[in-house]
This record gives C-alpha cells, sequence and structure tokens, in this order.
C-alpha cells in the first residue's frame, strides 16, 4: 500500500525534522501496535494513545485511516520502513523518539502488526530505556493472525496443529537467517503451523528448502494486504508456493501460512467472496 498522508494533521518525513533536545521536560513514548490496517481492529488502548499524542512517528504500512484518529494539533512524521526500499535509518528513528521525549512531547511510535512481532520494537525500548525514558507498548493484532482468520482458518487446531511459529524470511545483513531444514524437520515432527513475515523475495530458497522435511502436498495461504480493502490471497501446496506467487502477482506485505490447517480454508471459501485456490 501507498504511504498514507492524513488529510487533517500537519505532516512531515523524518528528514525534515529539526528537533532539539531540552532534558528533563516531562516527555513520554509510547510504542503501539497499529494492527494489521483495519482500523477497527485496533485495541481502544491503541485508540486512547493515539488521540493523546502530540507527535507521532508512523511506519510505512500504518493505514490513513488510522492516522487520521490523531488530533489535528499532533504532528506526523513518517519514517517508512520497507524491504527493498528506500527507508529510514533505525538509527535516526531511535534519535528522533529521544529527541521529541526531551521536549516534553507526548510520542507515539506508531508501528504496522505489533510492536514486539518483527517491529523492531525490542530495539528502540532498549535504546529509550538506555537513556533514562520510561515506554509503554500497547500490542496490536500481528498481520500473521490476522491474514489468516480473514480466511475463515485458524492458526491452530486440535487435530491439525499443535503450536504456531512466527518467523522472518528476510535475515539481518551478515545474519545467516532461519534454518528453514531445522525449522521443516520441527514442524513436521510436532505438528506446527508456520507464518512466515517478509518472506515473498526470498520465497523460491523458502520452498525448496522446507521440501527437505515438509511434503510438496502441505498446503499453503499467501496473503497480501491482510485486513485491508485491496487483500488479496492465494491457495496453493509448499511445492508451488513461489511459483503462485509469481503467477499471482503477489508482494509484500504479505505473509505465508505453510500448514494442514490452511486446508479449512476451503470449506470456509463460501463466506470469504476473495477467495481463490491456486496451483
Amino acid at each position: 500500500m501507498s504511504r498514507p498522508t492524513p488529510p487533517a494533521s500537519p505532516s512531515t518525513t523524518a528528514a525534515a525534522v529539526t528537533l532539539t533536545p531540552h532534558l528533563g521536560t516531562g516527555g513520554r513514548c509510547t510504542l503501539v501496535g497499529a494492527g494489521p490496517g483495519d482500523p477497527e481492529l485496533l485495541t481502544i488502548k491503541a485508540l486512547k494513545a493515539i488521540q493523546a499524542a502530540t507527535v507521532l512517528l508512523v511506519d510505512d504500512l500504518v493505514s490513513d485511516a488510522i492516522v487520521a484518529h490523531a488530533p489535528p494539533t499532533a504532528r506526523v512524521v513518517y519514517v517508512g520502513k520497507r524491504g527493498g526500499c528506500k527507508s529510514t535509518p533505525q538509527a535516526f528513528i531511535e534519535k528522533l523518539m529521544l529527541m521529541a521525549v526531551n521536549e516534553g512531547e507526548n510520542v507515539v511510535r506508531l508501528k504496522g502488526g505489533d510492536p514486539f512481532i518483527f517491529g523492531r520494537g525490542g530495539e528502540e525500548v532498549e535504546h529509550l530505556r538506555a537513556a533514562g525514558v520510561q515506554v509503554e507498548v500497547i500490542n496490536g493484532i500481528t498481520s500473521g493472525l490476522a491474514g489468516l482468520t480473514s480466511l475463515g482458518v485458524p492458526l491452530t487446531h486440535r487435530e491439525h496443529a499443535h503450536g504456531v511459529v512466527f518467523v522472518t524470511g528476510h535475515a539481518k545483513p551478515g545474519d545467516a537467517g532461519t534454518d528453514w531444514r531445522q525449522l521443516a524437520a520441527t514442524a513436521r515432527d510436532a505438528k506446527l503451523t508456520l507464518v512466515i513475515y517478509m518472506g515473498v523475495s526470498g520465497a523460491g530458497t523458502i520452498e525448496q528448502e522446507l521440501l527437505t522435511g515438509l511434503a510438496a502436498h502441505t498446503p499453503v495461504a499467501i496473503i497480501q494486504h491482510a485486513s485491508l480493502p485491496q487483500q488479496r490471497h492465494a491457495i496453493t501446496t509448499l511445492g508451488a508456493l513461489h511459483a503462485t506467487i509469481t503467477r499471482e502477482g503477489l508482494a509484500s506485505p504479505s505473509v505465508i501460512v505453510v500448514g494442514d490447517v490452511v486446508r479449512g480454508v476451503a470449506l470456509a471459501s463460501q463466506d470469504v467472496p476473495m477467495a481463490r485456490r491456486a496451483g
């Protein structure tokens, strides 16, 4: 989705921000999970925090409708971070957060999904606490849950999945990343659902590695723009994962769900107008 531009609030980009620190002026910071995009999936606590903010530092995937809950007087700063695109450096975002707090602002760091599930919220909390700033974190619904739920299917099931693993498909530079072969064997033996974030660009490798431990006919769902009006999805098999993504033109932001629970999509499809079968 395109970067939001809320109509009512004064806004700017991170590069245009100039803040002068004034220590000890009583500012505060809250990391708020905006959920997968649908504003009705915000928690009441998250909504209240957004409505009370004087400065919002907004991630790229937060929808317009959510940012629109900010007060008209709030300063909205876009600090978009998306794989494969030009992004605001994490160190600069953390500097902005600290400077705004030191100016006495009520800062809301607004993140897509949940701040503590692949949102780098842990890094930001550590940075602020090291500077003596107390931080509150408000959870949001993560897209890995919302995506499959939108198709009428659970992530766990007593007969099909005894647990769920949230895993990133995008490794930190210099990091070897996920051991997909080991994960596949564990998922097979322990009957786990795999929810893969940021995995579209590496889907070919992920498919080949997972096939060392999981059957090619293992059902898979790919959900793009979970919970939003432009949501798209495809149902396929692990052996056809990469081909399906390519054929259907699915792109980030998407989540990939691997496991027997996905079989339930066929049973729920009459209630999901956008349901498609691929592969």
